[in-house]
């Protein structure tokens, strides 16, 4: 098989396209042929050797990814035959690896079957992306009297937040820049913000004089600032890692990086799955770029230049 592997840690260039021997399904396990791979941010910082202490280093050299979807190729041991042949789509897991391949081994627990109507594309940035997004709405508990300011809100989390908010009836407040901002409005946000402009947050007072909810997945000043113009008793609810300077302590905090997520998450892949088929929240895997392309996938997230979820096309 083809998979992307890297041997060192670095930047986007130790990515390469290599010939693998294929894998083969132990007990429990099914082997997929991968149609997509999603990508994550999480995966650059892998990649660059800088996701550590608080994860495990890796063993290399070693083949990134852990979202895939596609069809049952073959079964391990102990695995129900009816699994042959299936579409699925899964998350890996935590501290996994093998996505980015033509083949990728999948704990059978883990699968879940792609619903009718939905693409490979669009399954695996629900799988993974949009368990995130339903698990950060479920805490945010937004209603229709709250005004939301969505940071980064062309990315495949910020559109899937954006989507989620609009849904509760509140308005919603899209920070992003340059031609990202028709990206924003074309998913209706009453409010589209260019957060590089060097006036935003005054144009941000003046269009909405009143925020309650800031959904943040960035970090850095311009969230910090978004904290301290949310009226009292607004909450943030934060998922970027970043805890430092925010210095509104009648604003609350809920950190999302954690336990709060993490014991959930198989009901959260449940429910994006589902909102991607009803309509009320469908990922948009708005990069789309073929396996040998990793590394450039990688330097999208990684400059921000990259729209929507970043998706590698692995097959047909």
């Amino acid at each position: 098989m083809k998979a992307i592997r890297h041997h060192e840690f670095g930047p986007a260039s130790v990515l390469r396209l290599e010939e693998l021997p294929d894998p083969e399904p132990g007990p429990g396990q099914v082997r997929v042929a991968v149609e997509a791979a999603g990508v994550h941010l999480i995966d650059t910082s892998i990649r660059a050797g800088t996701a550590f202490p608080t994860m495990p280093l890796p063993d290399l050299p070693m083949v990134p990814g852990r979202e895939v979807a596609g069809l049952v190729d073959r079964l391990g041991d102990a695995v129900d035959g009816s699994w042959l042949g299936r579409r699925v789509v899964a998350h890996l897991g935590p501290g996994a690896r093998g996505g980015y391949a033509e083949l990728a081994l999948v704990e059978v627990g883990r699968l879940h079957d792609i619903p009718d109507g939905l693409d490979a594309a669009t399954a695996v940035a629900a799988i993974g992306t949009g368990r995130t997004a339903a698990g950060i709405l479920d805490h945010a508990a937004i209603t229709a009297d709250d005004v939301v300011v969505i940071t980064s809100a062309a990315g495949g989390l910020g559109t899937l937040l954006v989507q989620g908010a609009r849904n509760a009836g509140a308005r919603t407040v899209g920070l992003a820049s340059g031609h990202k901002l028709e990206v924003v409005r074309g998913f209706g946000v009453d409010t589209a913000i260019d957060y590089r402009d060097p006036v935003w947050a005054a144009r941000l007072r003046t269009a909405e004089p009143r925020l309650t909810v800031l959904l943040d997945g960035v970090g850095g000043e311009v969230p910090r600032l978004i904290h301290t113009m949310l009226e009292p008793r607004g909450r943030t609810v934060r998922f970027s890692g970043d805890v430092e300077g925010y210095d509104a302590p009648d604003r609350p905090i809920v950190d999302l990086l954690g336990p709060a997520l993490m014991s959930r998450l198989a009901e959260f892949e449940k429910e994006a799955l589902a909102a991607a088929v009803d309509g009320s929240r469908v990922p948009w895997p708005g990069t789309v770029l073929a396996l040998a392309d990793a590394a450039e996938a990688h330097r999208a997230l990684e400059t921000r230049a990259a729209l929507g979820k970043v998706v590698l096309r692995v097959s047909p």
